[in-house]
């Protein structure tokens, strides 16, 4: 080998080991805006079945699958379902609330046109709700305590005040819900995924396996191949987080409602506890809610938003999600721009390795653990995987490879895509 071969350096791409999900919107909706969130390093698109309908949806799906025949790297993409909800009814304009003073909420209309309340479009909400409970509106800007239990409504106090307007999300920590796993129109919107092929289905307010389960029969008795990534946003989905982990395809921890149902010191234990246990189970795992919140607005991010994304990549996460930044904010490019620079310069630190923990259970899963210990000790740059539905680039991602890149070669167009949600796999 000759000197001049020697010296010379072969340069490699640095590539992000942490995936990035981004929801499309009014902001990004369109094919120009989609295309710069993939060069800025998009790998996943969630679709939000909270706003717009089927039509509008399907012509952003049209546009992504466009873009991907360019694309060396297709995009995944996920539906978020809406999920069962407790929301306000309409109100003429908006009701102040004012700390101490009393509000009531009721099952129907109220007939007294000086007492400030609310209708409520749950039905149990008088049966679930005892004297001393909790209730928060508008994502825990606004908090209560019942007062008093009465036959069609509630009688509370104003812990936190605010201002109240129509349709507003209601949250009853530690109550649980008598809610349907699936509504009508989850069910809707599983076969319009399943009728248009998308990759993952995010199951919301995921309280039990059995609500993974029946959304599971939906799509094989469809035909169907979505993945189910279940998210985690109340107590109940907690106290059940083990026997969810072990039918679903991947977690989401939806730090958005999951902050208002639990104490707020809570909350960063419970994302690295989850974490961790999905290091350990192999499954995918995403970080959403509030990453680059203030980006919706400023061009640049908080310290305290750079730190906690940073966290999440130092504690292995499979994928990063950003909401409102992507889908309403003004710099919605600027914000994966950022989110991947982050997550460049984290993953150079030794991260929080929880798969250390994890114990093959069979062949192919110690084939994986060895392969990976193996590249470690020769420092190698890159392990190759050939897979068909990607069952062994997910075992070999599990055990979080230091330094190798998880090249995954498959014949599926599907399971290329839905490789993009996962740690270091470039398939």
């Amino acid at each position: 080998m000759s000197p001049e071969y020697k010296e010379r350096k072969v340069e490699r791409r640095e590539f992000r080991l942490t995936k990035i999900v981004c929801t499309i919107g009014p902001a990004t909706a369109d094919s120009e805006q989609i295309a710069r969130l993939a060069r800025a390093g998009m790998n996943v698109a969630r679709l939000n079945m909270s706003h717009g309908n089927q039509a509008s949806h399907l012509e952003i799906i049209k546009r992504i699958k466009n873009l991907n025949k360019k694309l060396n790297h297709p995009i995944a993409i996920l539906m978020d379902l809406q999920g069962p909800e407790i929301r306000t009814g309409e109100i003429e304009g908006s009701l102040n609330l004012k700390v101490g003073e009393i509000f009531y909420f009721t099952i129907t209309p109220s007939e007294n046109p000086e007492e400030k309340s609310v209708h409520v479009n749950y039905e149990h909400l008088i049966s679930d709700l005892k004297t001393g409970d909790r209730i928060t509106v508008d994502n825990g800007l606004i908090n209560l305590e019942v007062l008093e239990v009465h036959e069609h409504r509630l009688r509370c106090r104003v812990l936190e005040g605010g201002t109240l307007g129509s349709r507003k999300h209601i949250n009853l920590p530690g109550v649980r819900v008598k809610l349907p796993s699936l509504t009508d129109k989850d069910r809707r919107d599983i076969l319009f995924a399943v009728e248009n092929d998308l990759d993952f289905v995010a199951l919301s307010f995921t309280r039990s396996a059995n609500d993974v389960l029946d959304a599971r029969k939906i799509i094989e008795d469809a035909g169907g191949h979505a993945r189910i990534i279940s998210k985690i946003e109340n107590q109940e989905g907690l106290d059940n987080f083990d026997s969810i982990l072990e039918v679903s395809d991947g977690i989401m921890i939806a730090r958005g409602d999951l902050g208002v149902e639990i104490p707020l010191q809570e909350l960063p234990v419970i994302q690295r506890q989850i974490v961790r246990k999905c290091a350990i189970t192999g499954r995918p795992v995403i970080v959403a809610t509030h990453l680059l919140e203030s980006m919706i607005q400023n061009p640049m991010p908080t310290r305290a938003e750079v730190t906690d994304v940073a966290n999440a990549v130092y504690e292995q996460a499979d994928a990063l999600m950003l909401s409102g930044e992507t889908a309403t904010g003004m710099y919605p490019q600027k914000c994966v721009e950022i989110l991947h620079r982050i997550a460049l310069r984290t993953e150079k630190e030794p991260g929080m390795n929880f798969h250390r923990e994890n114990e093959p259970t069979e062949t192919r899963e110690e084939l994986a653990r060895s392969a990976c210990r193996l590249a470690d000790s020769l420092h190698s740059p890159a392990i190759v995987v050939i897979t068909r539905r990607g069952i062994l680039a997910h075992q070999v991602a599990a055990f979080r490879p230091a330094r190798s890149i998880i090249y995954a070669f498959t014949n599926m167009s599907s399971t290329r895509r839905k490789l993009w949600l996962v740690r270091a796999v470039v398939p």
